[in-house]
């Protein structure tokens, strides 16, 4: 029997790479000599998407010190392609797993250490440049991103702000003069795992915000200064142009890279799919299991479980979810997977979640796969 296991991180607990190495684990235990396993650690644009993309394509690490979502330096990276290209992940610089719960609020955060990113890359002569957008710190509607590539911010009195989510609202005017002509000869693709328009009940302040640290408070006052980014930079209301699909991702990062920088939208669980050749895994296994650290509405809207579960349907291959937990709506998920499972079995913290995530992971894996095993 061939398997394919193929997964995004259980975020706060486990990379990509671990969660597969441990469903391996739990096949083999189960299926002994009787099981070939074929791991793809994935992601679709979020933590763990560049290290997919390089252990994919042969791609090589440039490091780079940039500052996180609050303003710190850290060390990011993006990675330098076989063919010439580049591929940046946003969440290497300014991504929420690199803040202490405390830190998170999205009215202090920004993509500046994103834009160094890109700024690193064009200086090294790269022009094809693909972005991940997932798993951001941020709510700033790419603010903090283009200023880090010469982009002017100013109030009312001319004075210069920085592009966090709290000056969304501030911003009277936008100075273009210095922003960086090199784009102008990129063709940039935005490897991005949601739908979301920039405003509005499903944009991303309500949407996203509250995951990002956000109260209601601050929910009020991001949506309001998101609308009036929106509105200065395009000339219109937000009801006419807030509403594209895929604008709101990262906290609007969408907006700002399609808007400054002419970006396309690709599903980022497709294309990394794609790179690691992950399909034509699948059209020759038996069984693929899938999963993520939290399955709900959202994943059916383009995040990797589902564009795995997609792949494995167009093959007619059998897929599995095993998920650190699953919300929403069940019959909706059965129309993608064949099986949907979430590995905490008893009431308790998150704390203590993410503490047991690997031997819950394990043990419920042992469980589905044992099942199998009788029933073969």
């Amino acid at each position: 029997m061939f398997v394919v296991v193929s997964t995004d991180s259980f975020k706060d607990s486990l990379s990509s790479i671990e969660v597969c190495d441990v469903l391996s684990r739990a096949l083999r235990v189960c299926f002994g000599d009787g099981v070939e396993v074929g791991c793809f650690p994935l992601g679709d644009g979020g933590e763990g998407t560049l290290e997919a993309v390089l252990s994919a394509t042969g791609g090589e690490r440039i490091l780079v010190d940039v500052h996180d979502a609050l303003g710190r330096i850290r060390r990011g990276s993006y990675g330098l392609l076989p063919d010439g290209s580049c591929f940046i992940e946003m969440a290497s610089a300014s991504g929420i797993q690199g803040l202490a719960q405390s830190e998170r609020n999205p009215l202090l955060t920004s993509t500046y250490g994103t834009g160094e990113l890109v700024r690193a890359a064009l200086d090294r002569g790269c022009r094809r440049l693909t972005i991940g957008i997932g798993g951001s710190a941020t709510n700033d509607g790419g603010a903090g991103f283009v200023r880090a590539l010469g982009v002017r911010l100013l109030d009312a009195d001319g004075n210069e702000l920085a592009g966090r989510g709290c000056d969304l609202g501030k911003i009277s005017r936008v100075d273009l003069s210095g922003f960086d002509s090199r784009l102008k000869s990129c063709q940039i693709v935005v490897a991005c795992d949601v739908v979301n328009p920039l405003c509005g009940k499903f944009g991303a302040t309500r949407v996203f915000g509250p995951q990002k640290g956000a109260d209601a408070g601050m929910l009020i006052e991001l949506e309001s200064g998101m609308r009036h980014w929106c509105e200065v930079l395009t000339g219109r209301s937000a009801e006419e142009s807030a509403s594209v699909p895929g604008d709101g991702a990262a906290g609007g990062l969408g907006f700002a890279l399609r808007h400054f920088c002419g970006a396309t939208m690709s599903s980022g669980g497709r294309l990394v799919a794609e790179l690691s050749g992950l399909p034509v895994a699948i059209s020759r296994s038996d069984l693929v299991v899938t999963g993520e650290g939290r399955t709900d509405g959202q994943t059916l809207h383009g995040k990797l479980p589902a564009v795995v579960a997609d792949i494995a349907r167009e093959h007619h291959v059998p897929c599995l979810l095993i998920s650190g937990a699953i919300d929403g709506d069940r019959a909706a998920l059965s129309t993608r997977f064949d099986a949907c499972f979430s590995t905490v079995g008893r009431i308790c913290s998150l704390e203590d979640a993410l503490k047991d995530a690997s031997d819950n992971l394990y043990w419920t894996a042992i469980n589905v796969f044992s099942t199998l095993r009788i029933l073969r």
